[in-house]
């Protein structure tokens, strides 16, 4: 088949260059290349024996050898109603909760439920690499209003109004963020809220980072924060990050009755239900203790110490301290142009391609998340591979 005969909507996706980079580095270290891969958002724990074995026990049961319901197990939508209580002292029912196919299933859904051809999303960058494709095969368009390492990533009120239009219909807002790691204050999360309330928008809100803080810092739920938003706001959640638990695809939805039936009905034609199996051990995360995740936490928090300094040692990095999620995005303006052994990069995304094929270190570049000149670094990997990585670029970058 040639490409032109691939559909205009599916031939304008770009693939997920997270994945792409992550899948690169471990070609390469299947070639016996030493590679030290910052490029994926996953940590490197096992999932819990607790959960784990829950699972198994749910595999020997017939029951779950069956279809369920497209919106989740029960006990499942219970349990992330109780969740939601005790983790963001929200309330809600079981029937605004759509159990999906991990957190980008419910981010598709989102936007595919909310938008009609034209309507604009208002999109603070650095962003997540899949938000913009989820909105543009949803017919959106995404308006990006960036925040560079000056405002540590963090978008204003101003700024948001200056991108607004008689078009916008949504606003996606992530705190703690994947690509930067920043955490919005509880002040400026009301503000926002506020401001979006105000202008009549639906918020859209990714809390998948949410139990990933440090130094103190809080990341309160938007509809906490502006109670009246409750009823054009979509809450994104999963367990993923927090248990570990990327490769089990359990994520969901929370929201209105009628946008949660509306993509409660997308989801029976798109995948059905969730694998029971993988929803019995969401069930088993969620109604258990956080003791895992804690520990999870420390060795996180351990590590974003030790990437900062690291980095901030190497001529032409600039990388501010994260305060959630297990990600630095350090600046690379100063290395861009730079002859570097011999050869010069022009963006960060050929910065990233010479780092991996001469230092032997992936890292995601910029392009991905927005502007060039940055990269973003992982730290969910071993305090070994790290220090062994970060040594690898510095070696690369001043020798």
């Amino acid at each position: 088949m040639s490409d032109a005969e691939i559909s205009k909507r599916i031939s304008a996706i770009a693939e997920s260059a997270t994945l792409a980079v992550d899948a690169k580095a471990k070609a390469l270290k299947s070639a016996g290349k030493p590679v030290i891969g910052f490029g994926a958002g996953e940590p490197d724990f096992p999932t819990p024996d607790y959960i784990v074995n829950a699972a198994i026990e749910a595999a020997k049961n017939p029951a779950n050898h069956k279809y369920s319901p497209t919106s989740g197990l029960a006990e499942l939508r219970t349990a992330i109603v109780d969740k939601t209580k005790r983790d963001s002292k929200y309330e809600i029912s079981a029937e605004q909760v759509l159990v999906t196919n991990g957190g980008k299933q419910a981010v598709y859904q989102s936007f595919a439920t909310l938008l009609n051809p034209g309507d604009e999303v208002i999109l603070p960058a650095p962003y997540w690499t899949t938000y913009p494709e989820c909105i543009k095969l949803a017919g959106g368009i995404a308006v990006e209003v960036f925040a560079d390492e000056s405002q540590d990533y963090l978008v204003t009120v101003e700024q948001l109004e200056k991108a607004k239009t008689k078009k916008t219909k949504v606003l996606l807002f992530c705190s703690p963020s994947n690509p930067t790691g920043a955490v919005y204050s509880p002040a400026q999360v009301k503000a926002i809220g506020e401001w979006a309330l105000k202008n009549n928008l639906w918020v859209i809100t990714d809390e998948i980072y949410e139990h990933l803080l440090y130094d103190n810092a809080s990341a309160p739920s938007i509809c906490v924060a502006v109670p009246e938003l409750a009823e054009k706001t979509i809450i994104l959640n999963g367990v993923a990050k927090t248990y570990a638990m990327t490769g089990w695809r359990v994520g969901w939805m929370i929201g209105p009755k009628s946008v949660i039936k509306a993509a409660t009905n997308l989801q029976s034609h798109l995948s059905s239900n969730v694998s029971n199996i993988s929803q019995r051990a969401a069930i088993a995360a969620l109604t258990g203790d956080l003791s895992a995740v804690k520990q999870m936490l420390t060795a996180f928090d351990r590590r974003r110490k030790l990437i900062h300094k690291m980095l901030n040692e190497i001529n032409g990095i600039s990388c501010p301290l994260p305060t959630g999620a297990f990600y630095v995005y350090p600046s690379v303006k100063k290395l861009i142009g730079k002859n570097i052994k011999g050869k010069v990069a022009n963006t960060s995304a050929e910065l990233a391609n010479m780092i991996l094929d001469e230092a032997e270190v992936a890292a995601v570049p910029g392009e991905a998340f927005g502007p060039s000149g940055y990269l973003r670094f992982s730290y969910a990997l071993g305090d070994a591979d790290i220090v062994t990585g970060i040594t690898k670029l510095k070696t690369y970058l001043e020798s």
